[in-house]
């Protein structure tokens, strides 16, 4: 198998290196504060978001076949991380870092795996009504867990907004005036620039900004402090394999996600510059990427939406542009991390809200409310399950709420009683063609589903209900059923049983061959007669059967 990068080499020149090197540097600007901001996010050290923004980068720009998605740390998997390795390890120890790094191997092994086994459908279990609310509730949570340090004031960790706000307020007193200050003007600061000059490098200004004020003016704030320099050695993580048990809900969770929010990024950036993503090798792309922050001292990464505009923005026209961040992130941990001693982690909190202010949707919400009900419902369990029960337990109870409301729709399916447009040959439903008419004493009926065990009592009940006058004929449209199972079969037995003994004719119009074929085996065409399965409604229908009659709404 050729490397992707390769492929996006054939008829590299001087103006693409060019465009590829800017748009690598820009990047690298951005995402040095942000490595370090998610990193504290994760509760690790500031150094450690900085070691996942080199190798894996490269491992993805080798692999991945996005030419704009930039990798790296990003807050949502951040936030997880925290979740996952905070139940088994104190923020900030040995033993912490350690897990962080075998987590992200086990993303990373996990994601190549599903890469190399084409499971890439996998990530449609989370639909967008979970992904926006899991994403807007986590935007909260990690807002909120910024506090302390945006405030300057010591409160427990947690993931629960509610008990995060409590220790606010009742620590309000504690609150540091100067860090306060620093963390109000970088907020404010970031906001401006980014709607008033969007290109401009605006967290690298907030950064040196801060630095150069602490320094300055002897602040007295919480800063990072030293950070070492040098790039890390590849080691294996130290955790055990009950360890690893334990984190493999959240490992699954994260890869899921992860990939979730990548190749969404991705396929948006692929269309607009007209070439073709494989979902499958971009599983692969980003599990290298996650296996190696764990063998090099990181934590978990994907591809983030920010990221991958300034990236595009930029310029960027193949993954050269992440190999050249992936350099520059590298000679900054080479020679320059002495830099970041004065630092306010106050702008590191800064940093963080101004990216996940946007994860708050509530676009989407309005917008479901216009036109799907259920998936508002599926959105707002979610993000009270993320609120309330916590990361991994929301999205599971997300994905339980969407499957759930998948087979109430399956169960319920759209069917629509049918009348002829006079003057054609055609049958439409009654409700929304006023001028449809229903033949007399004949019942036309069309079922929008596949017919299976969720849904064949169903269809027994329709045929049953919409009989309000005698009726001779009945004639089911199956053009739009799909699939037929034993359970369908059995109901579909009892209703020519039913019709049977009451001396209604059975028609069956528009049938798929496979559907036919199922009901042939199970000896059912045979009982309703060869020559009632016809290609047309109408072909069902006797010449003297169009006089109008009454008009009913179909259910």
């Amino acid at each position: 198998m050729r490397l992707p990068l390769l492929l996006q080499l054939k008829g590299y020149d001087g103006a693409t290196a060019r465009a590829d090197v800017v748009a690598g540097l820009t990047t690298a600007i951005m995402l040095i504060p942000q490595a370090m901001a998610y990193a504290m996010l994760a509760g690790l050290p500031p150094i450690v978001g900085l070691y996942a923004s080199v190798v894996p980068l490269a491992a993805y720009a080798l692999f991945g076949t996005s030419r704009q998605l930039a990798v790296g740390p990003v807050a949502m998997v951040s936030l997880m991380v925290a979740g996952g390795v905070g139940a088994l390890a104190s923020g900030g120890t040995e033993r912490y870092l350690a897990l962080a790094a075998a987590l992200a191997l086990m993303v990373g092994v996990l994601q190549l795996g599903m890469g190399l086994l084409r499971l890439g459908f996998l990530v449609d279990y989370l639909s967008h009504p979970v992904v926006a609310g899991f994403s807007s509730a986590a935007a909260l949570i990690i807002g909120a867990s910024q506090l302390k340090h945006a405030l300057g004031i010591a409160i427990p960790r947690s993931h629960h907004v509610h008990t995060i706000l409590a220790e606010v307020f009742a620590h309000a007193r504690e609150i540091d005036p100067t860090t306060a200050l620093i963390a109000g003007a970088s907020v404010v600061t970031l906001a401006l620039l980014k709607r008033f000059a969007p290109r401009f490098p605006r967290f690298l200004l907030v950064v040196v900004g801060g630095t150069a004020a602490v320094t300055a003016f002897g602040l007295d704030t919480a800063t990072v402090g030293d950070v070492p320099s040098g790039l890390s050695a590849p080691a294996w993580p130290g955790a055990s394999w009950s360890d690893a048990r334990a984190m493999l809900p959240t490992a699954l969770a994260i890869a899921l996600v992860g990939f979730m929010e990548s190749i969404s990024v991705a396929k948006s950036f692929a269309k607009k510059n007209d070439y073709d993503l494989d979902a499958d090798k971009e599983l692969i792309g980003l599990g290298l990427a996650s296996a190696t922050a764990g063998l090099f001292g990181g934590y978990a990464v994907t591809g983030g939406f920010s990221r991958t505009a300034v990236n595009a923005q930029a310029g960027a026209k193949t993954n050269v542009a992440s190999l050249v961040t992936a350099v520059t992130v590298g000679l900054t941990l080479l020679w320059l991390t002495p830099l970041f001693h004065d630092l306010p982690k106050a702008v590191l909190a800064a940093i963080i809200l101004s990216a996940v202010a946007n994860l708050v949707d509530v676009a989407e919400a309005r917008h479901l409310a216009k036109i799907s009900k259920p998936d508002l419902a599926v959105m707002g369990i979610t993000f009270a399950a993320t609120l309330g029960l916590g990361i991994e337990l929301g999205i599971g109870v997300g994905v339980g709420a969407s499957l759930v409301s998948f087979l109430r729709k399956m169960s319920r399916p759209h069917v629509a009683c049918l009348g002829r447009l006079p003057g054609t040959e055609l049958y439409r439903k009654l409700d929304r063609n006023p001028g449809a008419v229903e033949a007399e004493g004949t019942l036309a009926l069309r079922f929008d589903a596949p017919l299976f065990f969720a849904n064949a009592s169903y269809l027994k009940n329709v045929l049953r209900a919409e009989e309000d006058a005698p009726v001779k004929r009945v004639v089911l449209d199956a053009s739009a059923i799909s699939g037929l199972d034993a359970s369908a079969i059995g109901a579909l037995e009892e209703v020519i049983a039913d019709y049977e003994a009451r001396g209604i004719a059975l028609w069956i119009a528009g049938m798929r061959g496979p559907i036919r074929d199922a009901m042939d085996r199970a000896g059912l065409v045979a009982r309703v007669g060869p020559e009632r399965f016809v290609q047309r409604v109408h072909d069902a229908m006797a010449p003297d059967a169009e006089p109008p009659r009454r008009l009913r709404v179909a259910r």
